[in-house]
Formats: structure tokens, sequence, C-alpha cells
């Protein structure tokens, strides 16, 4: 697999990061929290001046447990795995199945990143990172992690996958007012790649996305639909709302003489009528119906008798 997608729903298609981008965000998180043990360990000494060996020793390892094994963890976890030097070069730490980290994955990195990064100035780590196929270091194996870049180049938009044919305008009824864009982002970006996931991790995030976008609009997905058909499905229904409402608008905007903006017969015409009807008073075309209803007094509107044919004697 070589894209993910974020747990919290905004990002998708990220990739893991290489090698060269991993070794410059780990300088500089060593980098400030360097500085930042010898800044504590400066003010240490200071105040524990009049303190025995036994004592200092002591100190200096809790400072060290705390500063350079702490920090990172404790960085990692209140950030969802974006270090200082990992937001300077757009990564991100995030979870197999492409979740954001919790305490415990940064506590296993943490730990195990004192052997192989620390001890060892970081040999381990980049041997282990170039032998995994996804650049993993052993932290991340044992945590259940992944290093994935967040900032890619920018590409050509792909088209939403169409959903089958039986499910086209089965969601019509379906109150999507609640749906925040960031979910129908995430929607949008997994249908769009949800050919190029791991099978596995592209049935749990349609699950997942599904579970959310049924509790966002208040039904549950319907019995025997899966759950990518379902996504796909609603995103057709919001689409072809869009495409109504623009429609309309541009309508709307236009009056039957095909210039924009209000006649000056009154202002009476270019007036719609209440939301949903599908009515615009005044003559002008109705989205999708063709029918136009003349406005009250309109003497243009009235339609003239018809014809028989009979000429009045002079």
């Amino acid at each position: 697999m070589s894209e993910l997608v974020t747990g919290d729903a905004v990002v998708l298609g990220l990739r893991p990061a290489k090698l060269p981008s991993r070794v410059l965000a780990l300088a500089i998180d060593l980098a400030v929290v360097g500085a930042a043990f010898v800044l504590v360990s400066i003010g240490l000494a200071i105040a524990t001046a009049s303190l025995d060996d036994a004592a200092l020793a002591a100190v200096s390892v809790a400072a060290f447990l705390l500063v350079l094994v702490g920090g990172p963890i404790a960085v990692e976890t209140l950030s969802h795995g974006r270090s200082l030097g990992k937001l300077a070069c757009g990564l991100r730490v995030v979870r197999d199945d492409g979740g954001p980290i919790r305490f415990r994955h940064a506590l296993v990195r943490g730990a195990i990143g004192v052997v192989e990064i620390l001890m060892t100035f970081g040999v381990v780590a980049c041997i282990a990172s170039l032998v995994s196929a996804r650049g993993r270091r052993l932290g991340d194996v044992f945590a259940g992690t992944l290093v994935v870049r967040e900032r890619v180049p920018a590409g050509r938009a792909a088209a939403v996958p169409p959903p089958p044919p039986w499910l086209v305008g089965r969601f019509a009824g379906l109150d999507l007012s609640a749906v925040p864009e960031s979910l129908w982002l995430a929607v949008r970006q997994y249908l769009t790649r949800m050919h190029q996931l791991d099978a596995q991790v592209g049935w749990s995030m349609a699950e997942r996305l599904a579970g959310e976008l049924a509790e966002r609009t208040g039904v549950p997905v319907p019995e025997g639909v899966p759950a990518g058909a379902y996504l796909a499905a609603v995103v057709n229904e919001r689409q072809a709302r869009d495409a109504r409402r623009v429609f309309v608008a541009v309508q709307d905007s236009t009056t039957p003489d095909g210039r924009g903006g209000r006649s000056g017969r009154g202002g009476a015409e270019g007036q719609a009528g209440p939301p949903g009807s599908g009515v615009v008073l005044g003559g002008a075309p109705v989205g999708g119906a063709g029918v136009a209803v003349p406005t009250v007094g309109d003497e243009e509107s009235r339609v003239p008798p018809a014809a028989t044919g009979f000429a009045p004697p002079a």
C-alpha cells in the first residue's frame, strides 16, 4: 500500500515518508530537544550545587528521562504525531490503519527510540528504515505506526466514481445540511482512491466514513448496501442538489428576454417563490420544469383570445 488516510478524515492519500525527510525532521527535533536539555541541565546544576554526587546523578537521570524521552512523547501525543521537525518537513506519525496516534503509540516509539536513535546515534533506525518497504524504524514496528507525508504535490483532481444504478435517487430525501465540509472532503477523496488502498484498510475506512455520514444525517445505512456504494450514492445526491441550485440561481438572475437583472416593470418579474417550490414568478423558467407562472396584473403575460377566423362587419 503506497497511500494512506488519516483517522480525522481531513486529508487522504498520504504517502510514507522517505528516509532523507525523516532524517531532517529528526535532526530538527534533536536540536530542539538537545538545546532544552542543556538549558535544563544548567538550571539544575545551579539549583543543586549543594547536593552530593548521588543526588546530582539522580537529578541528571531524571532530567534526561524527562526532557529527552518524556518531551518527544508528550509533543507527539498532544500534537497527534506532529513534532516540530515533522511539522517543518510536512510529516506526521499515524497508526497502521491511518488513524491518529495516542499516548501508548508515542510511548513505545519514544522508549525504543532511546536505544535505536540516542544510544546508537541513529544507525539502527536508518538501517531499519532502509530495510522496511514503508520506511519504518523499530519503534514504528513495535508501536504499529507509520510516518507519512502530509504535503504532497497538487495533482489533477480525480472524478468521483458513480454509484450503482439501483442506488441513484434512493437518498433524495436525505437531510445533508448537518454534514461538515471536512467529512465531504474525506468521503470524496476516499472514493477517488479506494482502489489504491489495501483491501482491509479500504473496507474499514468505508465503514467508518459511512457510520459518520449516517450519524450526521440521522438515517442509518440501509441493510444490504455496501459502505462504499452508500458513500458514492450520497455524494452523487449532493452533487445533483448542488447542480440544481446552481441552475435555479442562474435562471433567477436572467429575465425572459435573456438579459440579466430585474426589468423595469414594477420589479414584479424575476421574484422567486418559496424555497424548494421550484417555481419562479414573473415568467422566469423553472429549474428542470420548464414552466412559467405569469405575474398577477402583468398585462403582457395575459394570453390573448384565440382567433376564430370570423371578422365582424365594418
